[in-house]
């Protein structure tokens, strides 16, 4: 998850080998464990269990070897899934309830819930890059970047820029120490208040069919994969798909091959700081807009962002002197990231409501699968070929939305026709008799 996890323990491999069993452990996890424990435990206590394994992630840090971080690394991968999907259902359940009692649109509502959750986690991410940023601010930068190494930043870059010289110094077991102590005291904390605070909820529409009849536990097991028989979850998961891709690519990519290469490292965390105020002030505002506006017209806004920044990353040739650009590029990334995570999380709750806990587990799936490839890649590379794979992916992520679209508007209008056509047909019946 944290794009310094492979600088910090690059020796021997350690980093890349734990980011690799996390995301192999989500992707498992995927596929079967979020709806079994939801059904089991609630969204509450499965939301504590899983963070507990983040916390647990924390603590194999400060003593980092291959027998400490590889496990709780697959321990960190498996409890993402089921915290991620136990949200989704959590918030998804509350904007419906609320929705039904205040007499509003239950979209409208499940949409304004995710833009104030990602509000706060957004923000989240921009206090702990700020914390990083302090911590690791202490320790000694290199000088000046040499011009030559400039000509190989940005899409041109085939990861020869940043292998030689621009690596500045490891920062000393001191501060790693400090940071993750923070980072461990605030994970304990979050435990606690959501053990202590956090109201548990029941779906009402599944509580009334669990009445009716029990679900064996295969049928749970295999929820998932059930659930890719509806044809509008076959063609909506280029969306998380393409979500997994332009984080890891921003994280990974962009802080490498821009930021890192013509900056320093030392202004990485700051330029994140600017992708997460974006996205969390965005992610309210979508919420709220929603409503008005629509999905659609808001994931149209995304595309475009997004469209017109990768095509820019192609032709930009970073330099120092053009400071401001740097901030600009995430602002805009993290303006278009508030729409896939606000709106894409409401289009499964809402689609999906009677499966929740599958459907927010197969999007967890395919955003994990698009990181693992992103990451598979990525040594491999040039930037410009990985901005031209977003961008492909992009359109065709666009492509299948749309017809999602299309298709449920078609089915909107057939009900109103034969709505509209059964008080016609009832009225000549009366009439004949």
């Amino acid at each position: 998850m944290d794009p310094c996890e492979g600088s910090l323990y690059s020796e021997e491999g350690l980093g890349v080998a734990a980011l690799s069993t996390l995301y192999g452990g989500m992707l498992l996890s995927s596929m079967f464990l979020p709806p079994i424990l939801i059904k089991k435990l609630g969204c509450k206590w499965t939301i504590v269990i899983a963070m507990c394994c983040y916390v647990t992630f924390t603590l194999g840090n400060f003593y980092a070897s291959w027998y400490t971080l590889i496990p709780t690394s697959i321990l960190l991968g498996l409890g993402a899934a089921p915290l991620w999907s136990a949200q989704g259902t959590y918030l998804t359940t509350m904007g419906s309830t609320h929705a039904e009692k205040t007499g509003k649109l239950g979209k409208d509502v499940v949409s304004q819930y995710f833009g104030i959750f990602f509000l706060i986690y957004q923000s989240a991410g921009g206090f702990g890059n700020l914390i990083s940023s302090l911590v690791f601010g202490q320790t000694p930068t290199q000088g000046a970047i040499p011009e030559e190494q400039l000509l190989s930043c940005g899409a041109s870059d085939c990861l020869m820029a940043t292998a030689s010289t621009n690596s500045t110094n490891r920062p000393s077991q001191e501060l790693i120490y400090t940071l993750l102590g923070i980072y461990t005291g605030s994970g304990f904390l979050a435990v606690l208040l959501i053990a202590l605070f956090l109201e548990p909820i029941k779906d009402a529409q599944q509580e009334s069919e669990g009445e009716k009849q029990a679900s064996p536990f295969w049928s749970t097991l295999l929820s998932t994969a059930k659930l890719f028989r509806d044809k509008r979850l076959c063609l909506l998961v280029l969306l998380p798909l393409y979500s997994g891709f332009q984080q890891a690519f921003l994280a990974g990519d962009y802080t490498r091959s821009y930021i890192t290469c013509a900056l320093g490292i030392q202004f990485v965390g700051y330029v994140m700081i600017c992708f997460a105020a974006v996205n969390a002030l965005c992610s309210v505002l979508y919420g709220k807009l929603a409503q008005y506006t629509g999905r659609i017209a808001l994931f149209a806004l995304g595309a475009v962002t997004h469209l017109s920044c990768i095509i820019a990353l192609l032709l930009w040739k970073p330099h120092p002197r053009q400071l401001p650009l740097f901030f600009v590029f995430p602002g805009l990334w993290g303006a278009a990231d508030a729409v896939w995570q606000t709106q894409n999380n409401a289009l499964f709750g809402v689609l999906f409501e009677k499966n929740k806990e599958a459907a927010f587990a197969s999007y967890r799936l395919w955003e994990a699968l698009g990181f693992v490839i992103a990451f598979g890649y990525s040594m491999f590379l040039c930037v410009s070929v990985k901005l031209y794979v977003l961008l492909g992916v992009l359109s065709l992520a666009m492509a299948a939305y749309g017809t999602v679209e299309y298709l449920g508007s078609k089915k909107v209008a057939r009900l109103r026709t034969e709505e509209q056509t059964k008080p016609a047909e009832e009225g000549a019946t009366q009439t004949e008799m």
